[in-house]
């Protein structure tokens, strides 16, 4: 097991893209939350390397990943492309993305369907209403006044469920400590995003077999806008975790892991 999960840190893009890798065999990529970066997985990357080469992207602004230089959708998903590229992620690979990296990741599916094998989108939206899009703004008001630690809490509650947090209030702490690592440019692009990308016009065009899995409890993106993924991609599945917030994979990773076992091959 030690072996499987030494940690290899990658680099592309001429060191703007990082990415952390661990395990052997299929491509298995993963897109972090904005709210969350890749360590939000460790609970369930053991599972995921016993079988897989797996592929941690940064997203731009985390952890050596430099801000996209324009707040345009295309500029994420021309840097997930030189991730494939350069890391040499084969054309069978699954592709996973949570909160914002599932938008990425419906994305980057929807404008290169060859390079991947499966999508599974965690508590992912195509599209945000404008009560969605408001909450960006707002969360990129505070952020601008106040720095990222500003919305610590905020994050914290839309991260995780109400009685997950109130079960370990220490989790505030956390989302700070995670939110601070962030480059605040990068936030408030990717705020610019989510409240201008509308991906639901392409989903029908989705070949990409998918699996989409949500938190019952998810403030963030709530089910109904996942189901509308699922709803809109033929031959799609959705799957719905009860009492879960917004990252399946750090507050429930067995029911996380047991929703995607047999779609992923882990």
């Amino acid at each position: 097991m030690a072996d499987i999960m030494a940690t290899e840190r990658l680099t592309a893009g001429h060191g703007t893209l990082t990415a952390d890798r661990c395990g052997k065999g299929r491509d298995l990529v993963v897109l972090h939350s904005l709210l969350a970066d890749r360590h939000a997985f460790d609970p369930v990357l053991p599972a995921f390397a016993a079988k897989h080469r797996v592929t941690l992207f940064n997203l731009p602004g985390f952890h050596g990943s430099q801000p996209a230089v324009l707040a345009l959708m295309d500029a994420y998903v021309a840097a997930i492309e030189d991730g494939f590229d350069e890391f040499r992620i084969g054309n069978d690979a699954v592709l996973i993305g949570n909160g914002f990296g599932g938008t990425v990741a419906l994305a980057f599916a929807l404008a290169h369907p060859e390079r991947i094998a499966k999508l599974v989108l965690s508590d992912a939206a195509a599209a945000f209403p404008p009560e969605g899009r408001a909450q960006f703004a707002a969360m990129a008001a505070k952020v601008t006044e106040g720095g990222l630690g500003a919305i610590a809490e905020v994050a914290a509650k839309r991260v995780f469920s109400p009685a997950y947090l109130a079960a370990h209030p220490e989790k505030i702490e956390e989302r700070k400590r995670v939110l601070l690592g962030i480059d605040p440019k990068a936030f408030l692009a990717a705020c610019t995003i989510l409240q201008e990308a509308d991906l639901t016009p392409l989903l029908s065009r989705l070949k990409v077999p998918t699996l989409v899995v949500c938190g019952e409890l998810d403030q963030a993106t709530p089910p109904v806008l996942n189901r509308q993924i699922a709803d809109k991609v033929a031959g799609s599945r959705y799957v719905e975790l009860p009492g879960c917030g917004h990252c399946p994979p750090l507050e429930q990773p067995e029911a996380f892991i047991a929703a995607i076992r047999d779609f992923a091959g882990l």
